[in-house]
């Protein structure tokens, strides 16, 4: 009910959702204007570096090698059938880094990274941090979102290509205990399969994957309302669309760089 005694209904679902693409299209407009506009908070971003990248590193260590030495076991009955487990490396390292890499590093950092990103911010904003950041005349979103989403989108890529260097190392351990394969020759045939396109492409969806968990993160947590539970919600509701959208970046990029591969 408004001023006047008057019930206001409230927008439907459909409503509701094109109102929240709304205020999230305006929220990445305005992440490219502050973005690029002085003053520019270095040390924050440092900051952000290390605590969004360094500290994932464990985490994503054990996945990677894992990762590279589980497909490697999983790849080898299959080739032993036709007699081609010397295609082993080739195999392993153009699944790594075309496609597994990139998207096992985003999924672990959209998990990790994502929910403490919209967790932070989440509670800023309930208790009233954001607000004091104004009254002080501190630009919040330049200070708390633009250093954030900077630092994922510059550390996804370094992130990507250690899982793939991580992943290789599992791969070779497997194919050297089985067929006694020498280093060199492990990772000479590895990357013979492996052209310029791939690593662009692999580069390209790190930045996009980068950049969506940070944005994802960053806008969940400066929208939470409702106290506690509205921290709660921004952690997981940031995790659950960046790995949506991620997912759907996937689909695009793949298609696109298939189609100039076939054209090439």
């Amino acid at each position: 009910m408004n001023g006047n005694g008057k019930t206001v209904s409230k927008p439907g679902k459909i409503a509701e959702f094109f109102i929240h693409i709304y205020y999230a299209f305006n929220f990445v407009l305005r992440f490219f204007r502050e973005a690029f506009t002085s003053p520019f908070h270095f040390k924050e971003f440092i900051h952000q570096c290390y605590s969004l990248g360094y500290r994932s590193l464990p985490l994503i260590s054990i996945t990677g090698f894992i990762t590279g030495l589980v497909f490697t076991k999983q790849s080898r009955p299959s080739l032993s059938d036709f007699g081609a487990t010397s295609w082993l490396p080739s195999l392993v390292s153009i699944a790594i880094v075309r496609a597994l890499a990139p998207l096992v590093t985003a999924l672990i950092c959209a998990g990790k990274v994502g929910s403490s990103i919209g967790a932070e911010l989440g509670s800023m904003k309930v208790t009233e941090q954001i607000d004091a950041m104004e009254v002080s005349a501190v630009n919040p979103y330049k200070y708390l979102v633009v250093t954030r989403v900077m630092a994922t989108t510059f550390m996804l890529p370094m992130l990507m290509f250690y899982t793939a260097f991580v992943g290789m190392m599992g791969s070779y351990l497997d194919v050297h205990m089985n067929e006694q394969t020498s280093f060199i020759s492990f990772f000479q045939n590895a990357f013979s399969s492996i052209n310029f396109l791939d690593y662009w492409a692999s580069i390209v969806k790190a930045l996009t994957y980068g950049f969506t968990i940070g944005i994802v993160g960053s806008y969940k947590g400066f929208n939470a309302s409702n106290g506690t539970m509205g921290v709660g919600n921004a952690a997981n509701s940031a995790v659950v669309t960046s790995m949506f959208l991620i997912f759907i970046e996937e689909i695009v990029i793949v298609s696109l760089s298939n189609f100039i591969r076939t054209g090439m």
